[in-house]
């Protein structure tokens, strides 16, 4: 299972809740996102609460509705990644490897189920959801740029979402068209995709893939309004 923290703080305008029920609290949100990352956001609270080992009604009692739940998980999830994301740049920055985050890959199976069952629900929170992981992502990528670990783009905002959503969109192609025989086996989808996927990923985001820049400036040419060349810093 999903090894997380509890989550700090608590929502505005709710008093302070014994130490029992902020523990409480935190294993209900972890049990939600597992529960949804394993079978959509169609579980039902009551499998959520038998999850978690308390009752539905305390579950209401902590989140009010299913709605809020999924509010807290997807702030908590988002948390946990930005906080994944920030410990590898740094880690490769010093010299160290991406590749290190195939070590807790297990621990963090969970995390990208989530992400890809808000992608396959298309509601609202969903979409506020991947907004927020392409926000994030357009901070990791300057922070890349930042310590020497990536070259700078013209259009930082629109790179980080092209790598959002394409990196996304392969996994959750990856999970429609061979689910796992075991929906609760995220770690099987993670891992393939990793065996197929990241050498050739790697391979483009390192030494590139066209031989000449022609392609580039000639769209720079047409293009209105053309971005300058990228700078770092």
């Amino acid at each position: 299972m999903l090894n997380v923290r509890s989550a700090q703080g608590r929502p505005a305008g709710r008093e302070r809740t014994p130490v029992a029920d902020q523990t409480a609290r935190a294993r209900i949100r972890d049990a939600a996102v597992l529960r949804f990352a394993t079978n959509g956001f169609g579980a039902s609270v009551r499998a959520i609460a038998k999850d978690a080992g308390v009752s539905p009604g305390l579950v209401m009692h902590h989140f009010g509705s299913k709605d809020a739940l999924r509010e807290a998980c997807d702030a908590h999830v988002l948390a946990q990644i930005r906080e994944l994301k920030n410990e590898n740049i740094e880690h490769a920055a010093e010299g160290g490897s991406f590749l290190q985050a195939f070590a807790t890959a297990e621990d963090n199976a969970a995390l990208l189920g989530y992400v890809l069952r808000s992608m396959q629900d298309g509601s609202t929170l969903a979409r506020e959801f991947i907004d927020h992981m392409i926000g994030d992502a357009a901070e990791y990528t300057r922070h890349a740029v930042a310590s020497g670990l990536a070259v700078a783009s013209r259009d930082e905002a629109a790179r980080a979402r092209y790598m959002t959503v394409s990196a996304l969109g392969a996994l959750l192609l990856e999970m429609t068209l061979d689910p796992p025989a075991d929906p609760s086996d995220l770690l099987a989808v993670l891992n393939r995709f990793m065996e197929q996927s990241y050498l050739p990923m790697l391979e483009l985001y390192t030494e590139g893939f066209l031989t000449t820049r022609r392609m580039l400036d000639d769209y720079l040419m047409y293009v209105t309004d053309p971005p300058g060349e990228a700078t770092a810093g």
